[in-house]
């Protein structure tokens, strides 16, 4: 017989309601230092949010991200990112980086003397470097993304709430929403709480928080509504269960393998893509306990009607609930 590798025993009898107080108490916790944090300290914002300037390079040198930020060290400048560009058009004597400066101050526009600081600091390194282009984003234009990347977390969250309550009731969507919120105001207390630059890249990773942690959590709702039509006379909290520990392996297994792979991006990724990274890991985290812990709770709260409703002429516990998506 093959040898598997489990994370769980094929079947568990875990109360997972047993600590309620501490679970879940500790989550709307969590959720408030959050939002301390995010009002005590504010989001350390990057580039893409406070405005900026872009300046591509070109040279016959390789880039050196170490030594270009050596030489932009002590300018009066404010954040520096420093980005290798690979394009396989390039020829092999083609080394292409972007410079991205922002303002010392958050109110004005990086101006001409900066840039041409960073132009002759660059230079003064490489000789041979060029720059083919300059762009600039102002204070206004980020203001602006930054409303976009709100609209775009708060669409996905209704969106998401909106297919949870045709694929099963309301109060699962309620849960399911209630618990991906708390995944995201989480991580982003945390960045708050460190003062990790919190750029577009963050909001992609939140983003891609949110896609993760629901599916986690229609896995657990799928089998508790399967659970609700098998076992209609047993008390919600014991179907809860039962559902919890039945998907328990798949949980685990799924948890693991996303943070192994997000662990060596986090490693081995880069100042780059770290932030990313990072955010992506803490939200695999949240997302598989909220899953476990916070979403099925929420529906234990508002409580489901169990009683037998057929509709559209057939017994079913949602008029949803057989479409195929």
């Amino acid at each position: 017989m093959a040898w598997r590798l489990r994370l769980a025993p094929e079947k568990t009898n875990i109360d997972f309601f047993k600590i309620q107080w501490l679970t879940f108490g500790g989550s709307m916790a969590l959720m408030v230092a959050a939002f301390v944090f995010w009002g005590m300290y504010g989001l350390n914002f990057g580039i893409d949010f406070k405005g900026g300037t872009t300046i591509r390079t070109e040279s016959t040198q390789a880039v050196d991200v170490g030594a270009y930020r050596k030489a932009l060290d002590g300018l009066a400048i404010g954040d520096v990112v420093i980005t290798e560009v690979f394009d396989p058009t390039f020829r092999a004597d083609q080394h292409v980086a972007q410079v991205r400066v922002s303002s010392a101050d958050a109110e004005q526009a990086v101006g001409e003397e900066a840039v041409g600081a960073v132009q002759a600091a660059l230079t003064a390194l490489d000789p041979a470097i060029k720059f083919p282009s300059v762009e600039t984003v102002g204070p206004k234009v980020s203001g602006e993304l930054v409303k976009t990347s709100v609209l775009a977390v708060a669409t996905t969250s209704i969106l998401i709430m909106l297919y949870i309550w045709m694929r099963f009731e309301w109060q699962f969507a309620l849960g399911a929403v209630l618990a991906l919120l708390h995944d995201v105001f989480i991580t982003v207390g945390i960045f708050a709480l460190f003062q990790i630059k919190f750029d577009l890249t963050i909001i992609a990773a939140l983003l891609t928080i949110l896609g993760y942690s629901i599916n986690d959590t229609v896995v657990v709702f799928d089998r508790l509504r399967e659970n609700l039509i098998k076992y209609k006379t047993m008390p919600l909290k014991e179907v809860m269960n039962l559902s919890v520990n039945e998907t328990l392996s798949r949980t685990l297994m799924t948890s693991l393998t996303t943070l192994i792979a997000v662990g060596a991006m986090l490693v081995f990724g880069g100042d780059v893509i770290r932030g990313f990274s990072f955010a992506i890991f803490i939200g695999v985290v949240l997302g598989t306990y909220s899953s476990v812990y916070v979403a099925k709770n929420i529906v234990l709260m508002i409580g489901l009607d169990r009683s037998d409703k057929p509709k559209n002429g057939r017994p079913s516990d949602h008029e949803f609930a057989n479409i195929d998506a």
